[in-house]
Order: structure tokens, then sequence, then C-alpha cells
């Protein structure tokens, strides 16, 4: 089962446009913003300045799978909107998270960790 649910409206993507808060990376655009519902809320938008189709879906999947593995993390009660970059069709999913983990600690939008000791184990 999703911890998440999608974003689909239009409306609801200008909304996070224009009164959410941004953060940019060369991989990455994230726009978040605050909802009521209690909830995650995430929408992913590929541009054609991305490429043709394959390299927009692809950028979809790395996006979508990069968010999958930070979405236990991320606090509830907020609508994420991802834009792929020219670079993202390029790069894999994990360096796709870690910029996305960046981008999302700096807004405050990720919960501390739960074991902070041995986290990064080797």
């Amino acid at each position: 089962m999703e911890q998440w649910e999608t974003l689909c409206r239009n409306n609801e993507f200008r909304r996070a446009y224009t009164r959410g808060k941004s953060s940019v990376s060369p991989v990455l655009v994230v726009y978040s913003l605050k909802n009521r519902r209690g909830l995650v809320r995430v929408g992913i938008t590929t541009s054609k300045k991305i490429g043709n189709a394959v390299q927009r879906n692809r950028s979809r999947r790395v996006i979508r799978e990069a968010f999958r593995q930070l979405a236990p993390q991320v606090r509830p009660g907020v609508d994420l909107v991802f834009v792929a970059r020219g670079k993202t069709p390029h790069v894999k999913s994990t360096e796709v998270r870690r910029h996305m983990e960046r981008q999302l600690s700096g807004a405050g939008l990720l919960l501390p960790a739960a074991g902070g000791e041995g986290e990064r184990e080797r």
C-alpha cells in the first residue's frame, strides 16, 4: 500500500508553484507546500525540454523510485511537486535520492532518524 497520494489536477500543481517553497539542484526542483489533509501528496512533472517520451518516462521512474525510498521519512501534511531537469534522465535513482534528501532536509520536511547511531554502518 502506498504511503502517499498523487497530485493529478492542474490547479494543485499551480498552487504548489505559486505558493510553495522551491529548492533547486542540478538534477531536480522540489516545490513544497503544507496541506490540511495530514498526508503526503506527490506530483512529478517533466517538460519536453527533457527529451523525447522515453527520456521523460525514465525521468519520472527515477524520481518516483528515489521518493519511494525516502517516503517513510517525510513529514505528513505536505504537497510535493518534483520537476525533472536536463540531467535527470542521465543519472541513477541513487543520485536523485541524494539530491532529493538534501533538498527535503533543507526545507525541514524529513523526520529525524529513529536510530541516530549506526545508521551508516560499513
